[in-house]
């Protein structure tokens, strides 16, 4: 009789975790967030997006060179952020006189 309590009492235990790792995991990815979109507008625009893209440069003066001769290539189009990827802006990405941060 005990037994019996006793593997019930664990299977219902078992099932609430399995229940609660399952809520958990769609948190997860409901909270995640989306890759960065470029930011795009007028070359004019190249001062504060290409802050914002080297703000974690280890040389920031030679990141916000590169990256405002970039800017002014491709019309204004900087990756957002410090990690995007280069892929959002795609003459960015491909840009070929110098490297592009």
């Amino acid at each position: 009789m005990a037994t019996n309590k006793t593997a019930l009492l664990l299977a219902v235990l078992c099932l609430f975790l399995v229940s609660e790792i399952g809520m958990l995991m769609v948190e997860a990815q409901v909270q995640r967030p989306g890759p960065p979109k470029a930011q795009c507008g007028s070359a004019t625009d190249c001062g504060p997006k290409c802050a914002s893209r080297c703000s974690k440069s280890w040389k920031p003066e030679m990141c916000l060179q590169t990256c405002t001769a970039c800017c002014n290539t491709c019309e204004g189009c900087v990756p957002a952020g410090p990690t995007a990827s280069k892929e959002v802006c795609p003459c960015y990405a491909k840009y070929k006189k110098g490297r592009c941060p």
